[in-house]
């Protein structure tokens, strides 16, 4: 790596990161890095089946259409001048993947064909080969981000933020050799998805481990909505890790569920918390692993879903005649590190996009086909701040109930013992305890029982100590976020959106946003 300054570091190659690299070096001219922990094209983008939600076709549809059903779906948890940037802007965000060369799915006329999934009153998902989207987004942003100037480093793991007089000034990193660095720049923008390896069961890949929040909030920034945790409904009950998803555009084409006597038990079209919590009562109620999805009415599945029938193939399985084991699994965390409308977090110098962020589009559970939508956005909008000279957050969107210093009432601080890890990590042997103990506690369905048992797993697999390597500090940053997760579970005694309590109670009449922070006031 050059020891030369850049202009934008971006941590991560999902959707968000590369869009945000693309328009920075391509269009603002800014000089580029792009760090990734694995390859170039290796990320949770290359897995989202279910396509980008945008409003097409303005003669059956509308921006304020897509507004509400978000809003409806976010549980009164979104912030509403996030989602209307959303949904405007987000077109035009798919016509430029479709210019730089994106294909996507169309009817015999020729025009996009538009599907339906749960909590849409209307059809606007843009799919690519039926279940393929992310894979060919993340094509397209892979060529375009290795057509521009923006230098690239692939496995190369971050650490943590560096910060230097109360701005983020760039990374320490581990080299792909084991030894330690550190990669200045002006910006660095957090792009590092999700965290969905802190679930036994999950459909995100190995790498989906919370780096970017943890390192975050191991440097003292605000972060929001992690007990937010959405569940696929329907991921493929097979011995594989990640499972394997069954994408939602099915049911909107007929597929249907049923219980293991062969009922249907829930409208297929309903939010996605609404059918996993429906799943998983079922399948408590009768002690299955697993329910079934009959996509035999589909029409011309094996040529609509050519990526799905041949993953299924693959175990065995034929949609047209089989029914197919499903069962929730862990899919997307709807919180994550707050910014403004312009990507911007409580540290200076430090930017967030994607599903890293809490940009309060998603709420209290996020509708889907939104994700992809939002990456596209909010990268885009980083870059252009960026390359603005903009330092420091606006009081805009989810940023604006954190920085009222007047203490919004809907903003809940929560307090977090959270100690650097620097190059050590934990005992990497214990990743599968403290799955199988979020799995158990934190899934579809908790209680502060449950929570308290995980609470106490992640305290003692954090003091654990490991050695250097990628797995053990891989393990660091899931206690880390683990723990931030189960403290506003918590504190969240109702049940809202994708957080659901057995115990819930009436407790908290307002829409509260749980903010969590490090005590040492870092940050």
């Amino acid at each position: 790596m050059s020891d030369s300054v850049v202009d934008l570091l971006v941590l991560g190659s999902g959707i968000a990161g590369l869009s945000a690299a693309v328009r920075a070096s391509g269009e603002h001219g800014l000089d580029v890095g792009v760090v990734t922990k694995g390859s170039l094209s290796d990320a949770a983008t290359r897995w989202a089946q279910g396509g980008v939600a945008a409003v097409i076709d303005e003669a059956s549809d509308s921006t304020d259409l897509h507004l509400a059903d978000t809003l409806s779906v976010g549980a009164g948890m979104c912030d509403v001048d996030a989602v209307r940037t959303m949904v405007a802007e987000g077109p035009a965000r798919v016509g430029e993947l479709i210019a730089w060369g994106a294909r996507f799915d169309r009817d015999a006329g020729g025009a996009l064909s538009l599907g339906r999934e749960g909590g849409h009153s209307a059809s606007r998902v843009v799919h690519a080969g039926g279940a393929a989207t992310g894979a060919e987004i993340e094509r397209v942003l892979v060529d375009a981000v290795r057509a521009t100037a923006a230098a690239v480093y692939e496995h190369v793991f971050a650490l943590d933020l560096l910060v230097e007089d109360g701005r983020c000034a760039g990374v320490t990193v581990r080299h792909p050799d084991g030894s330690l660095g550190t990669v200045r720049a002006r910006n660095v923008l957090l792009a590092t998805g999700g965290a969905g390896q802190l679930y036994s069961v999950t459909t995100n890949p190995l790498e989906a481990t919370g780096d970017g929040i943890a390192m975050a909030l191991r440097a003292g920034v605000a972060c929001a909505d992690l007990e937010f945790v959405q569940f696929h409904p329907t991921a493929l009950a097979v011995d594989r890790h990640p499972r394997p998803l069954i994408t939602e555009a099915l049911r909107g084409d007929g597929a249907v569920l049923r219980d293991l006597d062969g009922e249907r038990f829930v409208d297929e079209l309903s939010a996605r918390d609404v059918v996993s919590r429906a799943v998983t009562q079922r399948m408590l109620d009768v002690g299955a692993d697993h329910l079934w999805l009959d996509c035999t009415g589909v029409d011309d599945v094996a040529d609509r879903y050519p990526t799905i029938v041949a993953m299924l193939a693959d175990v065995g399985l034929d949609p047209a005649v089989d029914w197919l084991p499903v069962a929730p699994a862990a899919h997307y965390l709807c919180g994550g590190v707050v910014t403004d409308l312009d990507g911007a977090t409580t540290l200076d110098g430090l930017w967030a996009a994607g599903e890293v962020a809490c940009s309060g589009v998603h709420g209290a559970n996020r509708l889907a086909s939104n994700s992809l939508l939002e990456g596209l956005v909010f990268g885009t909008r980083a870059a252009a701040a960026v390359a603005a000279g903009q330092s420091g957050p606006a009081p805009t969107g989810v940023m604006a109930g954190v920085l009222d210093a007047s203490g919004s009432p809907a903003t809940v601080a929560l307090d977090l013992d959270v100690v650097a890890t620097g190059a050590a990590g934990c005992d990497p042997s214990l990743r599968s305890v403290l799955q199988q103990a979020m799995t158990h506690g934190a899934g579809v369905v908790r209680g502060d029982g449950s929570l308290a048992t995980v609470a106490d797993v992640l305290a003692a697999v954090a003091a654990t100590p490991g050695d250097a390597s990628v797995a053990a500090l891989e393990v660091a940053n899931l206690a880390v976020v683990g723990t931030a997760l189960v403290t506003a579970a918590r504190r969240r005694t109702e049940s809202r959106g994708a957080h659901a309590r057995v115990d819930a109670s009436d407790a908290d009449v307002v829409a509260r946003r749980f903010v969590s922070h490090r005590t040492d006031g870092a940050g």
